[in-house]
């Protein structure tokens, strides 16, 4: 046996190695190969998407923005071309479930720090009572860094339309007030080439990571 061994171990071995290649090989190929969908508003709950754009089952994209951050800045989707951001909506006095969002948020902001492909974006639903003080005040107080991160206000209607239209993640609110909403939990992830990627529970630990894992994998395709 051992003769026949000393015999035929450079074959033995060739076989070995080019086994453990051609599994390695079957493995990699008929292991699933992680994707992220795109959303588009027929693919999401009607309660969170305008009524003119339910129908669209393609080619949905954010729409181009002007809104006013903390610094008193003008903000833009020229701010964000190129980028990987998260968006979402909230409220500077909201005692619920913005905290939670604002400080998961901030843990986003900090897994990604080094990363300038990544950025955020959170708007008010109450633009009337959330100036750019009241902005700045708050963007401090949850130690936002200004490069990575912009709270934005502006014009009510079109934060709804946003909202409704492009990001598709807020309800409506109260039928007798004109562009009331109920802002989510939801963030939304959005791709350098402005589509919805996911949906993500903003409150929710579990969410979060998935979420840091989708960033990454946008990062490095």
């Amino acid at each position: 046996m051992s003769e026949f061994l000393k015999k035929y171990r450079l074959f033995l071995g060739v076989f070995i190695v080019f086994s453990i290649i051609v599994l390695s090989l079957f493995y990699t190929a008929l292991k699933p190969k992680k994707m992220l969908p795109i959303y588009n508003p027929a693919d999401v709950n009607p309660e969170l998407v305008d009524s003119t754009v339910q129908y669209k089952s393609k080619y949905h994209t954010i729409a181009d923005f002007s809104f006013t951050n903390q610094n008193g800045k003008t903000i833009t989707q020229k701010d964000y071309e190129g980028k990987i951001y998260v968006a979402d909506f909230f409220f500077t006095t909201c005692g619920s479930i913005c905290p939670k969002m604002t400080t998961n948020l901030a843990d986003i902001q900090k897994a990604f720090a080094n990363n300038p492909k990544v950025k955020l974006l959170s708007h008010t639903v109450f633009p009337e009572t959330d100036s750019v003080s009241v902005l700045k005040a708050y963007a401090k107080k949850h130690h936002v860094d200004d490069n990575k991160w912009n709270l934005v206000t502006g014009d009510k209607k079109e934060i709804y339309t946003m909202a409704r239209k492009s990001y598709l993640a807020v309800k409506l609110g109260k039928p007798s007030e004109l562009y009331d909403m109920v802002h989510t939990e939801n963030f939304v992830l959005v791709d350098t080439k402005r589509r919805v990627r996911g949906f993500y529970d903003g409150t929710n630990k579990e969410d979060m990571k998935r979420l840091i894992e989708d960033i990454t994998f946008l990062s490095n395709e």
